[in-house]
């Protein structure tokens, strides 16, 4: 057997979400050869990728069919998160931008940011949560860190910069580590955009493969300031199945879907699919109560022809694990922690797939309207 054999025989494995072989992709690596035995590296475009037994079995067949029957393949897997990213004048460590937006307030938004972000960084990638909703902070609670404050460092140029708070492998950035919780951010719309713009410019992000941004619910202020500021790689959108819910999803569908934005939608995301109770202190799977409604989200997706991502069930730990500072991720709750890995999952792929298949996203010129 030769390096040229295999990747010969590779040629002819597809990386089932980009529609190219692996050669072509440039993700085979280090190809080493003794007698029988035969090791290579696949490099993964995100490490959370779910197709990863899929793609070492066609690696395996593809050697021993078309090389050599007796060959010992061993399929070693690393990941380098793709990137369309090249103007670095801003946030110039961060690979992708992903918003997690909702039409309305009450959907569970952040609590689906929170846990998508953590769910990515058990994947092994480097992850950080901004939390841009100024209004209604939650992301210093649902991680436990209400009190703390986070520390200055000086940056280039002796600029003072923020170092973000560090809890469960993630960096957090929130409003409510900086100001009284128990005081309202009573504020007009010029001071909000210039607080999410220090969140951007002057709070130490350092080097993440993804950077999760928890947008307010609805479209306004904050939306155009951060779509006007950074390159958002792309949105997420979360619903609930109720026809209310879907009813605003569709507005915040149609905000990043305008001529003026044109922010790709990664895929949609239905929050409290469906209710599990509790049965002698563990849930019951197979129980699955839908009282908001069956499939609306998905429906949605189906309507607008974006990827539906997933369901979250409505389950108590979820909730008592917001309020208690230890989200559900970092839980025994087995279901509800593999519905956000298979939502996380879905969520990169599509990442990975945009990153192919479409431009880079620009900073947006949004047309201002004023009244008198």
């Amino acid at each position: 057997m030769t390096q040229e054999d295999i990747l010969k025989a590779l040629g002819n494995v597809q990386e089932p979400d980009l529609g190219k072989d692996l050669v072509t992709l440039n993700m085979v690596k280090d190809i080493v050869i003794n007698d029988n035995n035969v090791s290579f590296t696949v490099v993964l475009t995100t490490p959370a990728c779910p197709m990863k037994d899929l793609i070492r079995n066609a690696c395996e067949n593809a050697v021993k069919i078309l090389v050599n029957k007796e060959a010992i393949v061993t399929v070693n897997f690393t990941s380098n998160t793709t990137t369309l990213r090249k103007d670095k004048n801003i946030l110039s460590g961060v690979k992708n931008i992903i918003a997690v937006v909702s039409g309305k307030g009450g959907v569970g938004k952040s609590t689906v940011a929170s846990n998508l972000a953590l769910a990515l960084a058990d994947s092994g990638a480097k992850v950080g949560l901004m939390d841009a909703d100024i209004y209604g902070p939650s992301v210093h609670i649902m991680f436990g860190v209400r009190g703390e404050r986070p520390m200055m460092k000086e940056g280039e140029g002796g600029k003072g910069l923020i170092v973000p708070l560090e809890r469960y492998g993630i960096k957090l950035m929130s409003i409510g580590l900086l100001v009284d919780e128990k005081q309202a951010v009573v504020w007009r719309g010029p001071m909000v955009s210039s607080a999410i713009r220090q969140f951007v410019s002057d709070v130490d992000w350092g080097e993440l493969d993804y950077l999760v941004i928890d947008m307010p619910p609805g479209t306004g202020d904050i939306h155009l300031t951060i779509v006007q500021t950074v390159p958002v790689t792309g949105v997420i959108i979360v619903t609930t199945p109720q026809l209310v819910a879907l009813a605003d999803a569709k507005k915040g569908i149609a905000m990043f879907n305008q001529a003026q934005i044109k922010v790709p939608v990664i895929g949609l995301v239905e929050n409290m699919s469906y209710f599990i109770p509790p049965q002698g202190g563990t849930e019951l799977p197979n129980n699955k109560y839908y009282i908001f409604g069956k499939e609306g989200g998905k429906k949605l997706a189906d309507e607008y022809d974006i990827p539906f991502l997933g369901e979250i069930p409505l389950v108590q730990s979820i909730r008592e694990g917001g309020d208690s500072g230890v989200p559900v991720m970092m839980s025994d709750d087995i279901i509800s922690k593999q519905a956000f890995i298979d939502f996380a999952a879905n969520a990169t792929r599509g990442i990975a797939m945009r990153n192919a298949e479409m431009p880079a996203t620009e900073v947006s010129e949004v047309l201002e309207v004023s009244g008198s």
